[in-house]
């Protein structure tokens, strides 16, 4: 019984066969592919986010000890520090703080200073223009899109830092 070669192959070519030159171009060829998005996929990572979130870890790693006394001092002064945000018209949000003091009275002489800080991006953060109602109640205004935000709020007495807190809020 003969077997009948063309039959089996397509369109009556003859097959090559498979050599170890074919093998290692083919095995070559796969790990080029594979390097090369693995470069374009770093040198686009790198390029459009730094990754780091401060400027210097130097100076942020030797001015530690001066945080941690400051927290130290800020909790024994037992504030209350109350934040609200409303929307206003359009992309517009209005926030309002109430600070108080250990008794509940109204904080006076103090500077208010307030940043919605994206967590993501710090080329879209955004300062709040805060002015005073009464002692103690603040307000303010910004035009900011919904999203994930840091809402960073400062209290300074006669440009001392007094108070600060960093809140992650969710904007609708």
């Amino acid at each position: 019984m003969s077997i009948d070669r063309e039959a089996y192959e397509p369109c009556g070519a003859p097959r090559k066969p498979l050599t170890g030159w074919t093998v290692l171009l083919y095995l070559v060829g796969f790990f080029a592919a594979v390097m090369g998005a693995n470069g374009i996929m770093a040198y686009a990572a790198l390029t459009t986010m730094r990754g780091t979130d401060t400027a210097s870890t130097y100076q942020a790693g030797r001015l530690f000890e001066q945080d941690v006394a400051m927290a130290k001092a800020q909790d024994a002064r037992h504030w209350q520090v109350n934040a609200k945000i409303t929307p206003a018209s359009g992309e517009q949000k209005r926030l309002d703080v109430d600070a108080r003091d250990a008794a509940g009275r109204p904080l006076s002489g103090v500077a208010l200073s307030a940043v919605f800080e994206r967590p993501t991006d710090r080329r879209l953060d955004q300062s709040v223009t805060i002015a005073e109602e009464e002692p103690g109640h603040f307000h303010g205004s910004v035009a900011i899109a919904p999203g994930q935000w840091d809402l960073v709020i400062a209290l300074t007495r006669a440009g001392e830092p007094m108070f600060r807190s960093r809140n992650r809020i969710v904007l609708q």
